[in-house]
């Protein structure tokens, strides 16, 4: 089994609501499994439950490289939509291509705003996933289609945002901010569920595969928060005991 946890991922062992459980994927050893529960249940309640993503829309993803990112792409793929992505690095970019990105945005170098238009023939993004927060509402809503949906799921350029309300009324706009671990036991069911349901055949038959960049004893454990927060890793870093 693996679980959705509310915390203590790194102790040896934890105490878990029955509805968070999951039955590892058939094909998927036990190490790899850890690698599925959070990002994908993250990505589903978020891209799917929330948003709404549907077959021929245009999903943009920041941070396509991350664990979430690479799941994201991945979902989106499978679910008939167009993926964009942002990442800083060309070798990044070209790891989101494999998975199934089609509109790749160095963000070191280039406008998402104005790449995703034109890649869209001025359509812009129906769904936006974004774990940058504050420096990117603006943007985000710039690139945005008619009823287009921005999920906000971390902050890591900053909290605060200052909003042209024009520019969320004139595309009929919808943002969302969600974390995970908020949701009640019952919440967090729901969302194991329909990720049971949805997303394990993807994986089983191996149209949705997850990205490990590596595996680290948990002596290393320093070493792997180094690697994350230097922007090292595509997909996801474990530990092990």
């Amino acid at each position: 089994m693996c679980a959705l946890l509310s915390g203590g991922g790194y102790a040896e062992r934890v105490a878990v609501p029955a509805g968070q459980l999951l039955q590892v994927p058939a094909g998927v050893d036990l190490v790899t499994a850890a690698a599925l529960p959070e990002v994908f249940c993250t990505v589903w309640s978020n891209v799917v439950m929330t948003a709404g993503l549907r077959k021929g829309e245009v999903l943009l993803v920041h941070g396509g490289a991350s664990g979430i990112g690479t799941a994201a792409i991945q979902i989106g793929r499978a679910l008939g939509a167009r993926v964009a992505v942002t990442a800083g690095s060309a070798a990044k970019l070209e790891r989101c291509r494999e998975l199934g990105a089609e509109i790749l945005v160095n963000y070191r170098d280039d406008d998402f705003v104005e790449v995703v238009r034109e890649a869209t023939g001025g359509h812009g993004a129906d769904v936006v996933l974004d774990i940058m927060g504050g420096p990117y509402l603006a943007r985000n809503l710039d690139v945005l289609a008619m009823d287009g949906r921005i999920t906000i799921i971390g902050t890591l350029g900053g909290r605060d945002a200052q909003v042209n309300l024009g520019a969320v009324m004139k595309t009929r706009a919808r943002v969302t901010g969600s974390l995970l671990r908020r949701r009640t036991p019952a919440g967090k069911a729901a969302v194991v569920a329909e990720v049971c349901e949805h997303v394990w055949p993807l994986i089983e038959s191996g149209a949705v595969r997850p990205v490990v960049d590596r595996v680290l004893p948990m002596a290393q454990a320093a070493e792997a928060h180094r690697v994350l927060e230097a922007g090292e890793h595509v997909g996801k870093v474990l530990l092990t005991t």
